[in-house]
C-alpha cells in the first residue's frame, strides 16, 4: 500500500472507457456519476473491482484455483495501492424460499439463540409455565405434597397411543416388575395380557407402592431414579386414596398434563432443520392448494367441451373413460354442463371417493378425483409435470404454523409472552422499541445469560434501520426485496463486520429510496468511511454526490461518446465545469415541470379494497391515458398496491394469467 493514500488506475480501456488515468484518495466517500452508459460501472466494477478480485483469487494455490476458475485481468495497464475489494451490487440475495431477511442479516440467528437460553416455556395444552427437577428436588416435593399419604411411583411408558401392546407386558415383566397401570387403573400383569388395539391407551409402569410416614428419603430417592429410568426422565406419583395424581420429569414438563418438550437448542427455532421446521409446509411457510376457478374457469362449458382445465379438449382416454363411467351411472353425461351437474357428484369428480366402487365392463374402479390427481404430480412427479400441476394451485399460509414456518413447540418458548414467530413479523422498528424494554421481560438469570446476544442483536439491527430499512421484517422473503433494498441489507452486515483497509464499491444505494430515508444512507456510508475503509459510490443523487468527499464526473455522454474523466475533485471542482452533471448540480439545467397536464380519456382504473401486506383497505382511481406516478416513503405499499395487487389483477382478466394478486 503507498505511503501517499492513493489508489492510481493507468490506462483503463474496459468497454467504452478511453485509456484513462485517474487517482483518487483512499478512506475518502467517492462518487463516481455521470450519464447513463458513460462507463461508471466499467471503471468501478468491471476494472477497479475486477482486478481487486483477481489479485485475490491469484493468492490461491493452483490446486484451489482450479476448482474456483481464474477471472480475466481487466483491460487496464497498471493499478496501484488497491486495497481487499467487496462489491455491494444491487441484486435480489438470495432465490430461496427458504432465505429471510432473517437469515440474510443473521439477526434470526441470534434471536433463535435467545430463546434457546432465556426462552420460558409454556404447556401448550395447559399454557402453565414447563418445570424440571433435579432427583432431590423431586423427592423433596413428594414428601412434602404427598406427606402421611399411600402413594404409587409410576414409569410412564404409553401416553395417548392406539395398540394392544402385548410384547410391551412382556417386557415389564422381563424386567421385573408385576403391576401396571392402565388408562387410570392399576392391575397385575397376566401371561398374554393386550388391550383393544383400536383404542387409545395410557399406560404406566409400578416402580414403587409405600406409605410415605414409614418411608424414609433413601427409598423414596432410589424409586424416582428407577422410575427415571423405566420412564425416559419422567415420572408419575399417585395418591391411592384421592386419586390425585403429580408429574415430575428431569426435563422440561407440564405438572399438570404430563407433556414434555426437548430442552431447547437453537435449532428447535429454524425453520431450516427438520427439528424446527412445522411438518405440514417443511418449514416454507404456505402449501399449495388447488383453485377451483382455475381448475373451472368456466362453468357453463360441459367435460367434452372443455370444463376441466387440466384435461384440456375431450379426446379418448382412461381418465374421460372413468368420468364418463361415473356420470352415466349417474344419469348425466359428459356433454352436461358443469353447472347442472349435482354437487355430491361434481365433489366426487374433483376429490373422488375412495368408498365408491365404479362398475365398468366386468370391473370395477375407484377414482382418484382430478384435485387428488393434481396434488399427487405436484410432490411426486418431473419438474415440467410439477410446474403443470402447480399452474392449477395457489400457494396460501399453512393452516399449521400461520406462516411461522415452526412446529407447535418453538410457538410455547416465550419473552414477554411472545414466540420466535411473532417477533419475525414485527417491522424493525418496533421490534429495535421491543428489545429497549427487554431487560424487564426476563429474570436477574436470563439477563445474565442473553446479555452478550442482546447486545449483539442490538447492534445488528441498528445498522439496519441506518440504512432506512426499519419497515422490512424479519420473516420476510428474500426473494422480494428489490435490488436496493438488497444493497442496503448488504451495506448494513458490512457495517456490521466493522472490517478496516477495506475499498467498498457501492451500485446506486440510494435507488428506489425516499429523500426521507437518504440522509441515513449518507451517514451509514460516512460510518463505514470513518472505519478506516474507502466506499466508492456509482450514483446519480444529488445529495449523495454533494456528500462527497472526492468526486469523479465521466462522460461526456453515453456509449461510444462516453468513458473519458471530465473533471475530478471535490464539489467546488466539479461545480467549475460546464459538464452535464455539474450544470444540474448548479440548476442551470432543470427538469421541466409542464404547466399544463393531460387530462386523460375520461376512463379511470378503480381498484377498491386493497389489503395485503400492510395495505389498510385501500382504494384506489387511476385515470387512463395518463402518466401517474405513485409514491410515498419507503415500505409504504407502493410495490404491494401496484406491482402485487393491480398488476396479477389485470394480468389474469386480460391474458389468463396464473400469478393471484394481494388481498
Amino acid at each position: 500500500m503507498p505511503e501517499n493514500g492513493f489508489i492510481e488506475v493507468f490506462g483503463a480501456r474496459e468497454h467504452n472507457l478511453k485509456n484513462i488515468d485517474l487517482k483518487i484518495p483512499r478512506n475518502k466517500l467517492i462518487v463516481f456519476t455521470g450519464l447513463s452508459g458513460s462507463g461508471k460501472s466499467s471503471l468501478a466494477f468491471d476494472t477497479i473491482f475486477a482486478e481487486g478480485q483477481r489479485r485475490y483469487i491469484e493468492t490461491f494455490s493452483s490446486y484451489v484455483r482450479q476448482f474456483i476458475g481464474g477471472i480475466d485481468r481487466p483491460d487496464v495497464d497498471k493499478i496501484n495501492g488497491l486495497s481487499p475489494v467487496i462489491a455491494i451490487e444491487q441484486k435480489t440475495v438470495a432465490r430461496s424460499p427458504r432465505s429471510t431477511v432473517g437469515t440474510i442479516t443473521e439477526l434470526y440467528d441470534f434471536f433463535r439463540l435467545l430463546f434457546a437460553r432465556a426462552g420460558t416455556a409454556i404447556s401448550y395444552e395447559t399454557l402453565e409455565p414447563m418445570v424440571k427437577y433435579s432427583d432431590e428436588g423431586i423427592v423433596n416435593m413428594i414428601e412434602k405434597e404427598f406427606k402421611d399419604k399411600r402413594i404409587a411411583i409410576l414409569a410412564p411408558k404409553i401416553k395417548g397411543r392406539k395398540g394392544h401392546y402385548r410384547e410391551l407386558f412382556e417386557q415389564i415383566l422381563r424386567n421385573g416388575y408385576t403391576k401396571v397401570r392402565v388408562d387410570g387403573k392399576i392391575q397385575d400383569i397376566v401371561k398374554g395380557m393386550r388391550l383393544d388395539r383400536y383404542k387409545i391407551h395410557d399406560i404406566e409402569v409400578v416402580i414403587d407402592r409405600m406409605q410415605l410416614s414409614e418411608m424414609d428419603s433413601k427409598r423414596i430417592y432410589n424409586s424416582v431414579v428407577t422410575a427415571m429410568k423405566q420412564g425416559d426422565s419422567m415420572i408419575m406419583v399417585i395418591d391411592y386414596d384421592s386419586g390425585k395424581f403429580r408429574n415430575y420429569s428431569r426435563s422440561l414438563m407440564c405438572p399438570s398434563s404430563g407433556i414434555s418438550y426437548p430442552e431447547p437448542e437453537p435449532n428447535l427455532f429454524s425453520f431450516n432443520s427438520p427439528y424446527g421446521a412445522c411438518g405440514n409446509c417443511n418449514g416454507l411457510g404456505e402449501v399449495s392448494e388447488a383453485d377451483i376457478e382455475k381448475i373451472i374457469p368456466d362453468f357453463s362449458l360441459s367435460i367434452k367441451e372443455g370444463a376441466l382445465s387440466p384435461l384440456g379438449d375431450y379426446k379418448k382416454s382412461w381418465i374421460f373413460d372413468k368420468l364418463e363411467t361415473i356420470l352415466s351411472k349417474n344419469n348425466f353425461s359428459i356433454k352436461t354442463p358443469i353447472r347442472e351437474i349435482d354437487d355430491e357428484l361434481l365433489k366426487v369428480i374433483l376429490y373422488g371417493n375412495e368408498g365408491m366402487e365404479v362398475h365398468q365392463n366386468d370391473s370395477s374402479f375407484r377414482f382418484e378425483g382430478i384435485i387428488n390427481f393434481i396434488s399427487r404430480h405436484s410432490e411426486e412427479s418431473s419438474a415440467p409435470i410439477q410446474r403443470w400441476a402447480l399452474s392449477f394451485m395457489n400457494k396460501i399460509c399453512c393452516p399449521v404454523c400461520n406462516g411461522t414456518r415452526l412446529k407447535k413447540e418453538a410457538h410455547f418458548f416465550r419473552i414477554d409472552n411472545k414466540h420466535i414467530g411473532e417477533l419475525a413479523s414485527l417491522d424493525l422498528k418496533e421490534l429495535s422499541t421491543w428489545l429497549n424494554d427487554i431487560e424487564k421481560y426476563l429474570t436477574k438469570d436470563q439477563n445474565k445469560i442473553a446479555a452478550e446476544i442482546i447486545k449483539e442483536i442490538r447492534s445488528r439491527l441498528g445498522f439496519i434501520l441506518d440504512v432506512g430499512l426499519d419497515y422490512l421484517t424479519l420473516n420476510r422473503s428474500s426473494k422480494s426485496l428489490s435490488g436496493g433494498e438488497a444493497q442496503r441489507i448488504r451495506l448494513a452486515t458490512q457495517i456490521g463486520t466493522e472490517l478496516m483497509n477495506v475499498l467498498y464499491v457501492l451500485d446506486e444505494p440510494s435507488i428506489g429510496l425516499h429523500q426521507r430515508d437518504n440522509e441515513k444512507l449518507i451517514k451509514s456510508l460516512k460510518k463505514l468511511r470513518d472505519a478506516g475503509n474507502t466506499v466508492l459510490v456509482v450514483e446519480h443523487d444529488k445529495e449523495m454526490i454533494q456528500a462527497a468527499d472526492f468526486i469523479v464526473d465521466i462522460g461526456p455522454k453515453a456509449g461510444l461518446h462516453g468513458g473519458q474523466i471530465i473533471s475530478a475533485g471535490t464539489l467546488k471542482t466539479i461545480l467549475e465545469s460546464d459538464s452535464l452533471t455539474a450544470l444540474y448540480l448548479k440548476e442551470k439545467k432543470t427538469i421541466e415541470i409542464p404547466e399544463k397536464r393531460r387530462k386523460g380519456n375520461g376512463s379511470f382504473l378503480k381498484l377498491k379494497g386493497a389489503s395485503g401486506h400492510n395495505l389498510k383497505n385501500v382504494n384506489l382511481t387511476v385515470p387512463l391515458g395518463t402518466l401517474t406516478c405513485v409514491t410515498g416513503v419507503s415500505g409504504s405499499g407502493k410495490s404491494s398496491l401496484i406491482n402485487y395487487t393491480l398488476y396479477p389483477i389485470l394480468l389474469k382478466h386480460i391474458y389468463k394469467g396464473v400469478k393471484n394478486p394481494l388481498s
